[in-house]
């Protein structure tokens, strides 16, 4: 029987998840009316909502990922799917794309998927409310959920190569700072590896092998694009908008040995170097 994919939100690593299975129906959703001829463009069935009712599509999905974010009020994606339980009958498998944002500050320190969620007064604790309120449809009606923890994502059209190419790139330095990323292929990567392994209830981080300063990034980028490294400009002298500063606010180590255990994924792109060199090779080859 033919696979069907629904896509709540179709963003960036929806689009890639999408090319990554030519064989599948794969419906897309999006808020704006405007949105709905790219998304058709890509092969992929447009849909607005909220606007339009997804009863139909609910009922002939064999797959579900959602990449709504939640809203002070309630996660729109959540209340969809509670209002169709015993409506979707070809269900094999749903998917929560999450933050690592739900894990708030460790000091650095290494995370996995053990540690406590924030509380919802947290810059990520809507996220963390979410990611519980989701196991509520896996433990009250048995629906296929696994959630996916992201931390940063990158790749084509969305790099530090970027944002050199564009002058936006700020190397922006407080000390003992790490992020952890995430090349969107990888994403996708793991989402296909749960797909054909379902283990509902589960919770996986989506992260690379090697948290490091942002700093770092900017300046590798630039180096490979043959640029001047950007200054260093201290954290406290920044200027930074209230949202950019909360994220310096959490300072972690994602660990990522889950998805190798459990899935069998071996990144392709293991750090931000390799992931950023290849990125320039193939807008290289595409040029040439």
């Amino acid at each position: 029987m033919d696979k069907h994919l629904l896509c709540l939100g179709f963003g960036f690593t929806a689009q890639v998840l999408a090319r990554a299975l030519p064989d599948w129906t794969v419906t897309g959703t999006t808020r704006a009316a405007e949105g709905l001829a790219a998304i058709a463009a890509q092969g992929v069935t447009p849909l607005q909502w909220p606007g339009n009712d997804l009863g139909p599509v609910l009922a002939q999905a064999t797959h579900i990922v959602s990449s709504v974010p939640p809203r002070a009020d309630g996660d729109p994606a959540l209340d969809l799917l509670k209002a169709h339980i015993g409506q979707m009958p070809r269900l094999e498998w749903l998917g929560l794309l999450s933050t690592t944002g739900v894990y708030g500050d460790h000091g650095g320190a290494w995370v996995d998927e053990d540690t406590p969620l924030v509380l919802r007064d947290h810059r990520g604790g809507l996220r963390a409310a979410q990611d519980t309120a989701w196991m509520t449809l896996y433990h009250d009606h048995g629906l296929p959920v696994h959630r996916f923890r992201l931390a940063g994502i990158y790749g084509p059209g969305r790099s530090a190569l970027d944002k050199m190419r564009d002058g936006t790139a700020r190397r922006i330095v407080k000390p003992g700072q790490v992020f952890s990323r995430i090349h969107v292929e990888d994403i996708v990567q793991v989402l296909l590896a749960s797909f054909a392994r379902p283990n509902p209830g589960r919770a996986y981080n989506l992260a690379d092998d090697l948290p490091g300063p942002p700093q770092d990034v900017i300046a590798y980028a630039a180096q490979l694009l043959d640029l001047p490294v950007p200054a260093d400009i201290a954290f406290e002298t920044a200027g930074l908008s209230p949202m950019a500063r909360s994220f310096y606010a959490d300072n972690k180590r994602v660990a990522n040995d889950r998805i190798k255990s459990e899935l069998g994924v071996t990144l392709k792109y293991p750090n931000y170097r390799i992931g950023l060199k290849a990125i320039l090779a193939a807008e290289d080859h595409t040029k040439g």
